[in-house]
């Protein structure tokens, strides 16, 4: 994330090989030190492909 700034749940997931829910526990001690935060729904990934449903992907940005 810090590379990328920004990075889906579904892709931090397949990378870790983990489940989602435990990914967000994982994420959800970085949101509270305000290093990560959750963009809200809706937000485009920016990869520029547009085959996900924008609605369905939940995206975390790196604050540092």
């Amino acid at each position: 994330m810090k590379r990328n700034k920004r990075a889906a749940l579904a892709d931090m997931a397949m990378r870790f090989r983990t489940d989602p829910d435990a990914l967000r526990g994982m994420l959800s001690k970085w949101i509270s030190k305000g290093r990560v935060q959750k963009l809200p729904s809706g937000t485009a990934c920016g990869g520029g492909c547009c085959r996900c449903d924008p609605q369905s992907i939940e995206i975390y940005e790196w604050r540092g």
